[in-house]
């Protein structure tokens, strides 16, 4: 199966874990979509609240802070320390508190209050890199977009889709090979798949729906 050409491959994988991925818990970006409906700043608040931390963690405070407040306004209105309190905790939650605060302010002042719809306006905010301009535009506005997290990252290189360094890299080689219609899809069943099987450290190979389409590459301990 590996003799695959690259495109076809990624087709194959995304079809094959269409099916695994069943049952399993959908990254926090998804569930705050189907809760909250495609809201673009709730999409952006939990994105900036899962950095560095675990969806088990993100979710439930990006649920409990939507409680309080679902618009800028409605954070403005929330001091740096109730969102302290109200997100901990999650990773960085002091740092990520008065992001969320210069978020909301720059929304207001040169947004008219509204989440853009395009991934230069969304860089230029606090605490926003290309992961999460592209997971606000494939969730909050239905735009094919290549989300890359360390997960995608990783699993694209150990399939030997990419040979890259950098999420960065990994983005702009996955638009090669990749037909457009399955980018958004593709990045959530990958994070779903390094969650549960594909883990960094000795991955559950033998119970791995993909492994006859998978290199190996980097794997030097596997279950």
């Amino acid at each position: 199966m590996l003799r695959l050409d690259l495109t076809n491959r990624v087709v194959e994988i995304v079809k094959e874990l269409r099916k695994a991925t069943g049952g399993m818990v959908e990254p926090a970006s998804l569930s705050v979509t189907q809760k909250f409906g495609k809201n673009p700043f709730l999409v952006l608040v939990s994105c900036i609240l899962s950095l560095r931390t675990k969806d088990t963690v993100s979710l439930p405070a990006s649920v409990r802070l939507f409680q309080l407040a679902k618009t800028p306004k409605e954070i403005l209105d929330l001091s740096i320390k109730q969102i302290e309190r109200v997100i901990y905790p999650v990773g960085f939650y002091r740092n990520k508190a008065k992001n969320l605060h210069e978020i909301s302010r720059s929304l207001i002042d040169c947004f008219d209050g509204k989440v853009p719809g395009n991934e230069k306006d969304l860089l230029s905010l606090k605490g926003v890199g290309r992961k999460t301009a592209n997971l606000v535009l494939a969730e909050g506005f239905g735009v094919s977009a290549i989300c890359v997290d360390t997960h995608v990252h990783r699993i694209s290189n150990r399939l030997g889709l990419v040979a890259t360094k950098t999420p960065e890299q990994t983005e702009k080689e996955l638009c090669k090979i990749l037909p457009k219609k399955y980018w958004g899809e593709f990045s959530s069943l990958l994070v779903q798949w390094g969650q549960n099987i594909c883990v960094p450290i000795s991955p559950f190979c033998s119970r791995c729906a993909i492994a006859k389409l998978c290199a190996k590459n980097g794997v030097r301990r596997k279950r």
